[in-house]
């Protein structure tokens, strides 16, 4: 495991975790000592293949699953002292599934129902839902029953149903699987705006492209521990550790490795920089 750097003062810290240890019944031993710090304001990419460990470590940052040992800290408190309703004040969980977290009879009550459950006043429940609504281009569909509408959509409603609450700290599971290539893009654009506004982004996800294309951390877990904590850069340079965490790079990061004996570094993410180092190479001639 490559250490990160201290990083900012402990008072910036929302999330820590010390050395949790989680297995399921059976005696299936899901994390194996992970150690954390995540920043305000950080978007964080936890990647890994199926099994690695990613899933089970996100529901145990937002008090869904509980550490077997070790302890989870947020915002300054111990997560053991606090209901799984006090924990979402501060830490927002939008489901692999958003058919799994959809209920409501329209979208609006649906994106509604998070702020009024925590006790917000009619107000503020009335402006959270509607920033929500906003932020992810929901409004022609507010009367909408959300099971009914295209995956794409469902998805973002699920991720507004979140936003709404206004946690400090919103975690994605998988938020891409199932669309297409232009529902992916309008969902980055949704995702990065998030982060722009100040919240902390933690994204689970195998698809590196996707990584790529948002985040500026990323952990890379296999078999329960963290075996690569870096900038996007960094990961993307050490083809070994993702391959052999089952997760592929995306093609313009093995072009660029391919092209390294050419002076293109090896840390090329999106095609975007690889066109950057491939002009002035060529001399500033497209």
């Amino acid at each position: 495991m490559i250490p990160r750097p201290s990083g900012r003062a402990d008072e910036d810290c929302i999330i820590v975790a010390h050395d949790i240890k989680f297995a399921y019944e059976g005696g299936i031993e899901a994390l194996k000592g992970v150690n954390l710090r995540i920043t305000r304001g950080e978007f964080i990419a936890i990647v890994g293949g199926n099994g690695s460990g990613k899933t089970t470590l996100a529901k145990n940052l937002n008090g869904l699953l509980r550490p077997t040992s070790g302890s989870v800290d947020i915002a300054g408190r111990h997560a053991s002292k606090l209901t799984v309703a006090e924990i979402a004040r501060f830490v927002g969980y939008a489901f692999q599934n958003p058919d799994h977290q959809l209920f409501s009879g329209t979208v609006e009550e649906e994106v509604r129902f998070g702020p009024k459950n925590l006790g917000a006043t009619d107000a503020e429940v009335a402006r959270q839902a509607e920033h929500a609504i906003s932020l992810m281009g929901l409004g022609e569909f507010r009367a909408a029953q959300p099971l009914s509408l295209p995956l794409g959509v469902r998805r973002k409603v699920s991720i507004a149903s979140v936003i709404a609450m206004n946690p400090q700290v919103i975690l994605l599971d998988e938020p891409t699987t199932g669309l297409d290539a232009g529902e992916i893009v309008d969902l980055m654009g949704c995702i990065r705006a998030l982060n722009e506004e100040g919240h902390t982004l933690i994204l689970i996800t195998h698809d590196m492209r996707l990584v790529a294309q948002l985040a500026k951390r990323v952990l890379v877990m296999a078999s329960g521990r963290i075996v690569l904590d870096s900038d996007r850069e960094g990961a993307f340079a050490d083809l070994e550790i993702l391959r052999s965490s089952k997760l592929e790079p995306p093609p313009v990061t093995l072009l660029a490795h391919r092209l390294s004996e050419y002076g293109i570094p090896r840390d090329v993410a999106t095609p975007e920089q690889l066109v950057d180092c491939i002009v002035p190479a060529r001399g500033g001639r497209r």
